[in-house]
């Protein structure tokens, strides 16, 4: 891991300062210094760029203080063959498959008490309901006044009480785990493996039952680990088994490693209580700097606190610092939008706030709220999935290298500012999903957990299995009880603390596999995916993570990132499946980026059909035709690949284009329709692609030395490339602007037919000679004419209701960047007869690289264009003149 520093994190920081007055058995408040100093804070408005925003009916930022300083600125290649391994009930010691749990340690949560049980910590940023009803009828003005709100939500069940109610929401207990043999009769033949692997599955959830009061209560192991606050004082844990001694150092003692020495239990669990200051106030203050201090096996180590809920780099430094984030209730935010419904089918816009501006710069949290998250309303999905939330040292890593996993990213500002944006998001009706990573962890032992307490086995695999040599990253060990309440628990902290409404869980082929699908060609065969090569204890873990997300919050959703076409994937974990909601296609954009590479006359439509519609029976797929892989510095997005160089300087309308933008803008709207249209039962496209972004994805990033010799050039530490030009698709004077209008139109399809969702879908022609794709789903028929210059009239095409079509979407038109060839006005009338296995048919024109989509007009629909019609036929009439 080279530590790079990846530019300004923010305008500025406090000045930091030691007293000398400090005493380890007196009042510690002399000693406190914070990043958050109120004395020497700039204003909230010029770090953040906005300190709160105003909504068209009421403010819905409540906490968001001028007091506190932001930091803001299935692949198909080769086949491989694997032996098929004979379960036992016992699986072998030191089998990749079996889970090695200890009973003494399961009874590890069961001996950790809070200082007070009964008394729920005052850091809990929920507070209790009393106090929330009160905050949120407030809300705070730029220079930190209260002012009444005019609104207060008087609902039974609001936002604010949802973790309380989820407390009281009991997880189903494990089903028989037999239905996947009904769903797919072929599993029959692996029945050992799989029935080996759900009772792995049970026995966990059995034991979790017996030594931690069940699942919901394992899931909350931040309540009782790492810092955790009651009326009397802090309690700090940490689990650090290979540790020989702990201290807790920070700006509160003055960094002083004698002043507070941590006792260990026979957990490996280390601890410290720190009461409240004579005056009642917190012994460590919120934004303090803190740290544990260990004396481990490779020598003494200042390491983060694995539970951080907030890291922070200050300017001219390299390391991150932990902060002790506890803000006073009035700067705290308060939630007050209830979560969106979940949709029917999924329309995903895949973000990073870093690279949302369209300046080269680091954007904020506060700044994706204000400025893109209406920009995503109006283009009309309905889901915005954001990466590199958790923290990570390495900007240029795209967030997949975290180094604290509790803590959302301080580069783009606090947790409220993340929280405000989240509640923003639910205001407007938008779902927001996570991109988390528990399938690897940063390499870094200076911020992150390897390493943590001095040996190499304390959250990984030791050796050469706890490393992915390709990414350069330690991989959990899934199979260690701590680790399974520190990921579950990771998981539950994002939805219950911060509201998010699911995840796209990354790198889970990676997960699945002893190999991590490195060098292997999945084909298919279901020995590939029942051997010795899979990672029960990981399989294990994603069936566990997903019972509890479904059971704690049944409208969440998972997506899993998948290659290698797992079967069960997507089949609930109480049927015997791995319980996600989604699988990402990801077959998709590598097609397209292989096609895209060849003449037009060496593409094939059977071949397009057929990889858009290889996914598994009753398991969901997210498609796209490109995500921010395909931007990354090295590749090409689409309309690159298509345009190239001459998108440089024939994109404006007022000069004559070529026929490489031509044909760049005509196949970039069919590809995305097609892929939408087929693909699968949700759709994604990653931010400004929709518009066809000009270049590639460039973080900054600075010379590279490996240990070859060889060098990686950088950039200068350049945000031109990280960024996303927003402007261009919304100038009107560009030809980017046809492109993001239509890929606005095609989510305005699909809200209004639904026709992802369908359970109506047939291919009626995919003929080679013509370039022709047809099928139906819903009351739409889709036809693409991929020739490059054939045009055809008269075409007839297939289709199963009769009555009255209608054009309902056309990529050529002018709106779009098209040539107007079609008639919007024409009614389609349907011929009785078999015509492509259908028994009717209609009479379309299809001209060359266009994609049309005809809907089915009902007879509500037709009445309400004839009632239409005759009214304006009446003002027509009425505002003819009068002779005299």
């Amino acid at each position: 891991m080279v530590y790079t520093l990846s530019g300004v994190r923010f305008p500025t920081v406090p000045s930091v300062y030691k007293s000398n007055g400090f005493s380890s058995n007196g009042d510690r408040r002399n000693a406190n210094i914070s990043v958050f100093l109120k004395k020497h804070s700039l204003s909230r408005k010029i770090l953040a760029e906005k300190s709160s925003y105003n909504s068209e009916s009421r403010p819905s930022t409540v906490a968001a203080s001028g007091k506190v300083l932001v930091p803001g600125t299935q692949s198909d290649s080769s086949s491989s063959s694997t032996d098929q391994f004979e379960f036992t009930e016992t699986a072998p010691e030191n089998s990749p498959a079996s889970t090695d749990v200890d009973s003494s340690t399961m009874e590890h949560a069961s001996q950790i008490k809070t200082e007070n049980d009964d008394v729920e910590p005052s850091s809990d940023l929920t507070g209790s309901v009393e106090e929330l009803d009160f905050a949120s009828s407030l809300h705070l003005q730029e220079g930190g006044k209260l002012e009444e709100s005019k609104t207060l939500n008087t609902s039974e069940e609001t936002i604010i009480d949802e973790s309380d109610r989820i407390r009281e929401r009991g997880i189903p207990p494990p089903g028989l785990g037999q239905k996947i043999y009904e769903i797919d009769p072929l599993l029959t033949n692996y029945r050992q493996h799989l029935d080996y692997r759900y009772s792995q599955y049970k026995k966990l959830r059995e034991a979790i039952d017996k030594y931690e009061g069940g699942l919901e209560a394992f899931s909350r192991g931040y309540e009782k680990m790492g810092f955790t606050r009651s009326a009397t004082g802090i309690t700090y844990r940490e689990w650090a088994p290979g540790a020989q001694s702990a201290a807790l150092i920070g700006d509160f003692n003055n960094w002083d490693a004698n002043a507070d020495i941590m006792t260990r239990n026979e957990f490996g669990v280390w601890e410290i209580f720190l009461p409240n200051n004579v005056d009642g106030s917190p012994a460590i203050p919120h934004g303090s700097r803190v740290k544990i201090r260990m004396d481990t096996p490779s020598g003494v180590k200042d390491s983060i606190p694995a539970w951080i809920n907030y890291s922070l780099q200050l300017p001219d430094e390299i390391p991150y610092n932990g902060i002790y984030y506890d803000p006073p209730e009035e700067e705290r935010y308060i939630f007050q939008h209830p979560r969106p419904k979940k949709p029917k089918s999924l329309r995903i816009y895949e973000s990073h706030i870093g690279m949302s501006s369209p300046e080269p710069k680091i954007n904020s949290y506060v700044n994706f709220r204000d400025e893109v998250l209406p920009r995503i309303k109006k283009l009309g999905y309905n889901a915005v999935q954001i990466m590199a939330i958790q923290e990570h040292s390495y900007y240029a890593s795209f967030g997949y290298h975290v180094t604290n996993f509790f803590a959302p990213s301080s580069r783009f500002g606090t947790p409220d500012d993340l929280k405000s944006l989240i509640d923003k998001a639910h205001e407007l009706g938008i779902v927001v999903l996570m991109d988390i990573v528990h399938s690897h962890a940063s390499n870094n032992t200076l911020d992150g957990l390897n390493m943590f307490d001095g040996t190499d086995s304390c959250y990984f695999h030791s050796g050469a299995r706890g490393y992915h040599w390709m990414w350069d990253s330690r991989l959990f060990n899934y199979g260690n009880w701590e680790v399974l309440r520190y990921l579950l628990s990771n998981a539950r902290w994002w939805l219950d603390e911060f509201k998010f409404d699911g995840f796209r869980f990354d790198g889970v082929t990676s997960m699945m596999y002893t190999h991590h699908g490195l060098s292997v060609g999945f084909t298919g065969n279901y020995e590939e995916y029942f051997g010795l090569a899979t990672d029960v204890d990981a399989v294990v873990y994603l069936m566990l993570v997903n019972d509890l997300i479904h059971g704690l919050f049944p409208d969440a959703i998972t997506i899993g990132e998948d290659v290698s076409g797992m079967p069960t994937f997507c089949i609930p974990v109480q049927d015997g499946g791995v319980g996600f909601d989604y699988r990402l296609h990801m077959a998709i954009a590598d097609k397209w980026i292989e096609l895209l590479k060849k003449r037009d006359e060496d593409w094939r439509v059977g071949d397009i059909v057929h990889t858009l519609t290889n996914r598994r029976w009753l398991e969901k797929c997210v498609s796209y035709a490109e995500s921010h892989d395909q931007a990354l510095v090295g590749d090409k997005t689409i309309a690159f690949w298509l345009m190239d160089k001459d998108m440089y300087d024939f994109m404006a309308l007022d000069r004559p284009s070529t026929p490489l933008i031509d044909r760049g803008i005509a196949l970039h709207k069919m590809i995305r329709l097609v892929t939408m249209g087929l693909g699968g039962e949700g759709y994604l496209n990653f931010m400004g692609n929709e518009f066809g972004h000009p270049e590639w994805i460039d973080f900054p990033r600075a010379e590279q030395h490996l240990s070859d010799g060889s060098v990686i050039p950088g950039n200068q530490f350049s945000y031109d490339k990280c960024r996303r030009r927003f402007d261009l698709g919304d100038a009107e004077y560009l030809r980017y602007r046809g492109l993001q209008e239509f890929d606005r139109a095609m989510q305005y399809l699909e809200d209004k037919y639904e026709f992802m969702t369908s359970e109506h879908q047939f291919i009626s022609r995919k003929n080679e000679g013509d370039r022709m794709i047809v099928f139906e789903r819903g009351n739409l028929v889709f036809v693409f004419n991929f020739h490059w210059t054939k045009s055809y009239s008269d075409y007839r095409i297939g289709c199963l209701k009769p009555g009255k079509y209608k054009v309902a979407l056309d990529s050529d038109d002018p709106l779009f960047g098209g040539f107007g060839r079609i008639d919007h006005n024409a009614e389609y009338f349907t011929f009785e007869g078999w015509y492509d296995d259908r028994p009717r048919s209609i009479m379309v024109y299809a001209p060359s690289r266009t994609a049309v989509v005809y809907a089915l007009v009902d007879k509500e629909e037709e009445e309400e264009e004839e009632e239409a019609a005759a009214v304006v036929e009446v003002v027509v009439v009425e505002e003819e003149p009068i002779e005299e």
